[in-house]
């Protein structure tokens, strides 16, 4: 089975690559919990925060945004003393504003997946690279969406992190094409008669390409 050359054998990891890493994500909780994941990243590997995965769901309340923009200060102590989570307080603080910001995109919205999906008219951009190597880190989308959502008041929320959630969320489809998920996605895509999913090229001008590792993007992290 042909992978993207993910540099692992972390079974955790892998099977968020063959499972969930570019499938679309229309789920409202799921997508505030990569929202909260990502940001937590900044700084540290993909593969710290897929283990803290779970402990992170049972202490945000399997991330109900409702529930999350409610904590208060013993709330974010008891994060703060939480060893299954990333430790931070700017960035506890961030996911508890951000969930009031969530909150509002859904209410102006109708939901965040309506939102975030707008920004390619509902269709999810297939790149075709050949190499790890070629995949952007950012892109002047992900520059337009972060710009947005820094505007409506999220933190920890930078252009980097948003081209992670995009891939994430399946927006953008950044499997090298000799992957099987890649041929997996594309085909699911098909199926639903959704095959014409390319953004305006103006859109997917890359800004930044990865030269071996990055603190930010998921690739390269091994525990």
């Amino acid at each position: 089975m042909n992978r993207c050359p993910w540099q692992t054998t972390n079974e955790i990891y892998l099977r968020y690559h063959d499972e969930e890493w570019g499938t679309p994500v229309h789920d409202e909780n799921r997508h505030f919990e990569f929202l909260v994941l990502e940001s937590a990243q900044a700084g540290l590997s993909w593969s710290t925060i897929l283990m803290k995965r779970e402990n992170y769901r049972k202490a945000y309340d399997h991330f109900d945004p409702v529930k999350v923009s409610k904590y208060n200060d013993q709330k974010i102590r008891k994060l703060l003393s939480n060893a299954g989570i990333v430790r931070n307080r700017r960035k506890i603080e961030a996911s508890i504003n951000n969930a009031k910001c969530f909150l509002a995109i859904q209410k102006e919205f109708g939901s965040f997946d309506r939102y975030i999906w707008g920004f390619v008219n509902n269709k999810p951009i297939i790149n075709r690279w050949k190499k790890i190597s070629e995949i952007p880190a950012r892109t002047s989308l992900s520059d337009q969406i972060s710009k947005d959502l820094i505007h409506r008041g999220f933190r920890f929320i930078g252009s980097t992190i948003i081209y992670a959630h995009l891939q994430a969320i399946g927006i953008v489809n950044d499997h090298i094409v000799t992957c099987f998920r890649y041929k997996e996605l594309c085909s699911e895509l098909s199926e639903t008669g959704n095959n014409d999913s390319f953004y305006p090229v103006r859109n997917l001008t890359p800004l930044k390409f990865l030269t071996g590792f990055t603190l930010l993007f998921p690739f390269f992290f091994l525990l």
